[in-house]
């Protein structure tokens, strides 16, 4: 295996392992706190675990120069932890806007809803749009929740939450400018900028479930 040649993909293999280590930090930071709301903070912890390692292997795909078949198969096995990190991330929502029952039941549907989507984009191949659509839905309930949240002073942090699902947002956005290139003493591409708007997005978001 050698580094790929292209600087734009070098960069992103580059902010990928940026984004795990923040999903790793996050973990860490969450685990560390008092365990009176130890099935929240396990849930969360388990969706940023899903990040963490969609983004480590992000930066094998990006980084090195694969063959055909393990290529193919690392972006399957990267998609689907996707999928599950945004079923846990809505999960989460649930929790905060109608306790923790209600989460339990919403749970096994939401992660069937990963699956499903993961099965669709394997049908149509190439079809990342499926990921990119089920991410804006989901994003966009968690706005509007932890908005309401924060507006009405229910939830201690939704402020913090509303700020790091507002970043999250961008950042999808910004994945799906394809011809985005800024030099920033490196080349970056969409998915650059993208994992480092995520990076940020994912740190208020931990910030804001420790304050709640």
């Amino acid at each position: 295996m050698r580094l790929t040649g292209s600087s734009t993909e070098l960069t992103t293999a580059a902010t990928d392992v940026l984004l795990s280590l923040a999903a790793a930090a996050a973990i860490f930071f969450l685990q560390s706190l008092e365990p009176a709301a130890a099935w929240k903070i396990n849930l969360w912890s388990c969706s940023f675990a899903f990040i963490a390692l969609a983004a480590g292997l992000g930066a094998v795909y990006h980084g090195l120069v694969l063959l055909e078949k393990p290529r193919n198969l690392l972006w399957q096995i990267l998609t689907l932890n996707l999928g599950m990190a945004i079923s846990l991330f809505a999960v989460g929502i649930v929790y905060d806007v109608s306790g923790p029952e209600s989460a339990r039941q919403a749970l096994p549907a939401l992660l069937a809803a990963a699956v499903i989507v993961f099965a669709a984009s394997r049908l149509f191949p190439g079809l990342f749009l499926v990921f990119v659509i089920y991410e804006a839905v989901v994003l966009s309930a968690a706005l509007v929740a932890y908005a309401w949240l924060a507006s009405t002073g229910t939830l201690k942090g939704a402020a913090w939450m509303s700020a790091g699902v507002t970043l999250s947002l961008l950042a999808a956005g910004i994945q799906t400018a394809k011809r985005l290139h800024v030099h920033m003493v490196w080349d970056f591409d969409h998915n650059g900028i993208f994992h480092l708007v995520q990076a940020v997005g994912l740190l208020l978001i931990s910030l804001g479930l420790s304050r709640a």
